[in-house]
């Protein structure tokens, strides 16, 4: 903030100087003066009314970057909130309703209102499970053909207990039921597909989706598969394929996530370690002028039997394999089924709904189940943190093949919401224009994709006055690009967002009740405990600022209790401390709590990187590092956060067997790597730097000290800036 003046020192000319015309940076300096008379030295109450009666998204982003700075010039070390809720608003979330209503009920005579109980009613959630999931689960309407004997009970086979014992009910089946949130007639899905940005935005009614969801669920059936049995998707995250995922959760089997963007290995890892039977794909997928063969990739991988979706009309651009079916072929197998009275198949609550895969440190992808209860987890987050309620439209581009695809089904569905999803890319105007048509309420993100939009302006123009908030989660973002996008919204806050695949949503996250700080969070989510363990490896006091590996109390609600080609236990909790008589479950980010109270995120703290928003073990970079040049003796990948903040950055570090080698053998080097990587692991990675020693830093146990290479590696950047 050196930089900049205080709010009381900006003239005039030094707003027209960050690109202000003459007139408007009059009125800006008349607006700003009378708001700094009405605030005195009320930092956050001048910022609150300058985000709100200053800026607009037209204004340079000079301009932004002036009013924040200026504002919070004496702040200190913390980053200052970018958003401070006000009562009205706060009063009128879900929460903020519930509490009125419920407040000292939960709280007792110590609550006051939903803005200052906040946090005591977050730790009433973690700490009181009964009373808080029979509210929320009542709050969303969830329905059960059985219910649930208790909410949590002891279970010694599960560190975390056992959740909502004996009850039977179908995740998907909530996502379609009729409740008091919404009628057969309210739109549940708005959708564009690229090319046809000036058409209407196309929707369909929760009575059409029903309809929909029935007709392929009843073919389906005509598979001959048995109930629980995988089957596995690899498409775009399109309409259809919601209609598909949505079809097979509520006929029984079992959803196997593949991302669209995986080579052919990939998609054979995943679909032998989850037995899929059955695997619905598309034909090519379309990105501007390129069309990129997704069928082609799903037969290379040997996969099972294929439902093959048009990209365009009826015809394909090869011939499908035999024992393939159309999409067109498969739908007429249900013409004679009865539809009218479609019922989603119940099941017991720990039934698995979903497969999804996360990479660990082994080198092959960790397959996590989601269960029946997994959904009302996201759900939950999605209520209780975005505030997504009936009348919102949700969008956030992700992909079946990540967890936030099947989050983003149950958290607009279940809720009431609509769900908004533009079948192209989303780092162009057309997305931009689409979030305007769609109305979208919610926008979420990753931090890749606002860098693009700030450093292509592909969003100026557009009215997206609709949000209420964004949310970003996937890795850590920037400062400067989220002030850049809530200015786009008229500074309406970011919900940061941090879990993982196997708890199906969030251990850390923000609050419309609480005043949000950029690249931060402001409170574990709710019916969570999350410690940080010190340097002895046992858990810092609950409140004190410090910085270390992250460690979460158990019970949580819709977490893994396993995995289908590991150990669960071993991976999560074995060699944890116990704390509050409870073994503590591992997740491997390295957290810091700051003295204000917010957590920021340092990145993994084991091995695994997070590269884009998606998580890849440094074993199964390295081992196709290794084969690209005979000259390569080994190597050892490592992901290092950019000094100006931001995601991570993939650096290979490279041992020659021959020491003699040059800049320019390192930029062949790193070309070769990115070329192979893209191929045979993922095309969104790549490599930032090529880095050569004389040998990897290793144990006595002979293993490779990736971390401490990490921190030679961010030492020298340090250095070389200074």
């Amino acid at each position: 903030m050196a930089a900049y003046k205080k709010l009381e020192e900006v003239s005039t000319e030094d707003i027209s100087a960050a690109g202000v015309p003459p007139r408007e940076a009059a009125r800006v300096n008349g607006e700003l003066r009378r708001i700094l008379q009405e605030t005195q030295d009320d930092a956050e109450e001048t910022w609150r009314r300058v985000s709100s009666r200053v800026l607009r998204p037209e204004h340079p982003f000079p301009l932004h970057q002036m009013m924040f700075y200026g504002c919070y010039k004496d702040y200190g070390s913390d980053t200052p909130p970018a958003w401070i809720p006000d009562p009205d608003t706060a009063f009128s979330t879900n929460i903020g309703r519930l509490l009125q209503r419920c407040g000292k009920e939960f709280l007792g005579p110590g609550y006051k209102d939903p803005i200052s109980s906040f946090l005591d009613f977050q730790r009433f959630s973690a700490s009181n499970p009964q009373v808080y999931w029979t509210t929320l689960l009542d709050e969303m309407g969830i329905s059960f053909s059985v219910r649930p004997t208790c909410i949590l009970k002891e279970d010694s086979s599960h560190p975390g207990g056992q959740w909502l014992p004996g009850a039977v009910l179908n995740a998907a089946g909530n996502c379609l039921n009729l409740n008091g949130k919404r009628r057969l007639d309210d739109v549940v899905i708005i959708w564009r597909d690229e090319g046809y940005d000036s058409s209407p935005v196309n929707h369909i009614t929760l009575n059409e989706l029903r309809t929909e969801v029935s007709v392929v669920a009843k073919a389906l059936e005509t598979l001959g598969l048995p109930k629980g049995s995988a089957v596995a998707i690899d498409m775009p995250m399109t309409f259809t394929a919601v209609v598909i995922y949505l079809a097979i959760v509520a006929e029984g089997f079992v959803v196997v996530s593949i991302a669209d963007s995986f080579a052919p290995i990939e998609i054979s890892t995943r679909v032998k370690i989850s037995n899929a039977k059955a695997i619905f794909t598309q034909d090519y997928i379309v990105r501007g002028d390129k069309n990129i063969p997704l069928y082609s990739r799903v037969v290379d991988a040997d996969s099972p039997s294929a439902i093959v979706v048009p990209t365009k009309g009826f015809s394909f651009s090869r011939k499908l394999r035999d024992g393939d079916i159309s999409w067109h072929d498969f739908l007429e197998r249900a013409k004679n089924s009865k539809i009218k009275n479609y019922a989603a198949v119940d099941a017991p609550v720990e039934a698995f709904t979903n497969i999804l895969f996360s990479s660990g440190t082994t080198g092959e992808p960790k397959a996590i189940p989601w269960t029946h209860a997994t959904p009302l987890k996201a759900a939950a987050d999605a209520w209780s943190h975005m505030d997504i309620r009936k009348g919102d439209v949700v969008a956030w581009p992700t992909n079946l093949g990540w967890m936030m695809g099947p989050w983003l089904v149950y958290a607009t569905l279940i809720n009431g919401a609509s769900m908004a999803l533009y079948n192209g890319s989303p780092l162009g105007h057309g997305f931009a224009k689409f979030v305007q048509d769609a109305k979208v309420t919610m926008l979420g993100v990753v931090p890749s994709i606002v860098r693009t939009w700030k450093n292509t302006n592909c969003t100026a123009g557009f009215d997206w006055s609709s949000i209420r908030c964004f949310s970003s989660t996937g890795e850590a973002s920037s400062v400067e690009e989220y002030l850049w996008l809530m200015g786009r919204a008229h500074y309406k806050p970011v919900i940061e967002y941090c879990g993982g695949t196997e708890i199906g949503g969030a251990f850390v996250s923000g609050s419309l009740l609480q005043s949000q700080s950029l690249s931060s969070f402001s409170t574990p989510a709710m019916g969570c405990t999350l410690l940080i363990l010190g340097s002895d490896g046992n858990p810092l006091p609950q409140g004190a600022p410090g910085i270390g590996e992250l460690a979460l109390f158990p019970t949580m609600l819709g977490a893994s209790t396993r995995l289908l080609n590991a150990d669960h236990y071993n991976v999560y909790f074995r060699g944890m401390p116990v704390w509050n008589g409870k073994t503590l479950r591992r997740h491997g980010d390295e957290f810091e709590r700051t003295t204000s109270g917010y957590y920021r995120a340092h990145g993994r703290a084991d091995d695994t990187m997070n590269l884009g928003g998606i998580k890849v073990s440094s074993v199964e970079i390295e081992r196709i590092c290794n084969e690209v040049d005979g000259n390569v003796l080994e190597t050892a990948a490592i992901g290092v956060p950019p000094l100006g903040g931001g995601p991570e950055q993939l650096v290979v570090v490279v041992v020659f067997k021959e020491q003699k080698h040059s800049e320019e053998t390192l930029g062949h080097l790193k070309a070769a790597f990115n070329s192979s990587l893209q191929k045979k692991l993922n095309p969104l990675f790549r490599a930032s730097s090529v880095v050569a020693v004389p040998a990897l830093p290793r144990t006595a146990s002979n293993k490779v000290m990736r971390r401490l290479l990490k921190q030679q590696f961010v030492q020298r950047n340090q250095v070389a800036k200074l």
